[in-house]
């Protein structure tokens, strides 16, 4: 039985090993650029220590998902290349994808020695096993998100929080409501008229959130707006109401918000059976370990320095502290 008093911390991996591969300037003594390997587990032993949590539950991304990819062909299709961002450090250091690939490798073979849950499902979004694990499998658990996504917003509630690394804050319904003006129950309602750039999801012309609540301020409130309630009370404030563009647009342009939001909710809509059936499998089957050694080997063979590459006491001693049960 899981510790209720102690949150699950569930890590998007690929979130944050982006960010430290982009600005950790950390080299091996072998000439390899490290940066996203040794940040991410130095990361995750200070999130360790921040949360107390009982459980690391470490979702990685399974190469996107075929039936968003259906629904939109061009889904993440225009996404740049993750590049290093220090070019003073890293100038004579190639930006290859082949280091790229060779830390992500490594990094799930050291976290195989700490007591932290590793789930992968292939063609299953690192979003997707979030939301399964927030809204199906853990219910009445706290539960903190580490991720930069604006889309995992929709998931916070009484018992689940999102950690902001860039922000270095911790984000609660009252930060989804005073930053965009919507409630966390209205949030993704409000992105399916909005689009997301980043993940090629083009929206309405002319929403945003601000002009989305000034014209529907039910937005604003607890109750559950959905896309077809606002694409209805678009049409009849047209009656009502001098003709407004935005509301002309959202009734001109209605199959687009409905499309946005079969890519853009966290439900089981966008997993099959064999998805859920990995899920509820991978997510189960948790028997944490800890191999102190089995670490320490990987990181002399790679050239990093110890402790000031990584303290690898330090981070067994919040290991020991928290997790193992």
């Amino acid at each position: 039985m899981e510790n209720k008093d102690k949150p699950i911390l569930i890590i998007d991996a690929y979130n944050i090993f982006a960010r430290a591969y982009t600005v950790v300037p950390l080299m091996s003594s072998n000439g390899y650029h490290l940066g996203g390997t040794i940040g991410f587990i130095k990361s995750l032993s200070k999130y360790i220590e921040m949360f107390k949590p009982s459980r690391v539950i470490v979702c990685w991304e399974g190469g996107g998902s075929a039936r968003r990819r259906k629904i939109l062909p061009e889904y993440k299709m225009n996404r740049k290349p993750i590049k290093l961002n220090r070019p003073d450090i890293y100038e004579d250091i190639p930006n290859t994808q082949e280091n790229f690939n060779h830390q992500i490798s490594l990094l799930t073979q050291m976290l195989s020695h700490l007591p932290v849950q590793q789930v992968y499902v292939g063609e299953c979004e690192a979003d997707d096993i979030i939301g399964f694990i927030c809204r199906y499998k853990f219910k009445g658990q706290k539960k903190m998100i580490v991720s930069m996504d604006q889309d995992l917003h929709q998931l916070i509630s009484d018992e689940t929080l999102q950690y902001s690394p860039a922000s270095k804050k911790i984000l609660d319904q009252n930060y989804v409501l005073n930053r965009y003006g919507t409630t966390v129950e209205n949030f993704i309602t409000a992105r399916c008229f909005i689009g997301d750039a980043s993940d090629g999801i083009g929206g309405i012309k002319g929403c945003g959130f601000k002009s989305l609540i000034k014209h529907f301020p039910e937005l604003s409130k607890e109750e559950f707006i959905s896309v077809d309630d606002i694409i209805r009370m678009s049409r009849e404030r047209q009656r009502i109401k001098r003709p407004l563009k935005i509301l002309t647009s959202i009734s001109e342009n209605s199959e687009i918000p409905k499309r946005n939001w079969r890519l853009m909710y966290l439900d089981n809509s966008n997993l099959s059976f064999e998805h859920i059936k990995k899920l509820e499998y991978s997510v189960g089957d948790y028997n944490p370990k800890k191999n102190k050694f089995g670490l320490v080997k990987d990181l002399v063979k790679e050239g990093i320095d110890m402790p000031r590459g990584l303290d690898v006491d330090r981070l067994f001693m919040r290991i020991n502290a928290y997790i193992t049960r």
